[in-house]
């Protein structure tokens, strides 16, 4: 059955779509899009408390970023020093005696006459003052 309320010859109008100086007809408060300034006290506590929210999150994820850069650096400076050859006491010190006096032979001038020419050729004066450090001597 059809309701005789609604007839075929006038068009159906819903509540909700009309429309009267830009407020539906529900809507009888022309102000109410303003209405959460009536409570703007608790509104600009809650923006204070997101921005303090958003400001921690901010600090948290600029330490994160920190911890992760120094952690790249260490990880870094660990390849550094697996491509470069290092000073290993236990690889690079010899082992035995004889290695040892191979080494300070090698250091030691073994040749006479090569040590009188070094001193000959020296410009070091033979009768100067031996130096101690921390002591002013006077040229007299």
């Amino acid at each position: 059955m059809k309701d005789p309320s609604r007839s075929s010859t006038s068009p159906s109008i819903i509540s909700e779509d009309v429309i009267i100086n830009g407020h539906s007809h529900e809507d009888d408060n022309p102000f109410a899009e303003y209405m959460w300034m009536e409570n703007e006290e608790e509104f600009n506590r809650q923006a204070s408390l997101l921005l303090k929210q958003f400001l921690f999150i901010a600090q948290i994820e600029e330490e994160l970023w920190e911890e992760e850069f120094i952690e790249r650096c260490f990880q870094e400076m660990l390849e550094e020093e697996e491509e470069h050859e290092w000073f290993i006491p236990a690889r690079d010190l010899p082992q035995t005696m004889d290695q040892i006096q191979d080494q300070f032979n090698d250091l030691v001038i073994s040749d006479s006459s090569s040590l009188e020419d070094l001193v000959v050729k020296s410009n070091l004066n033979p009768n100067a003052k031996e130096f101690v450090p921390g002591v002013k001597y006077l040229n007299i």
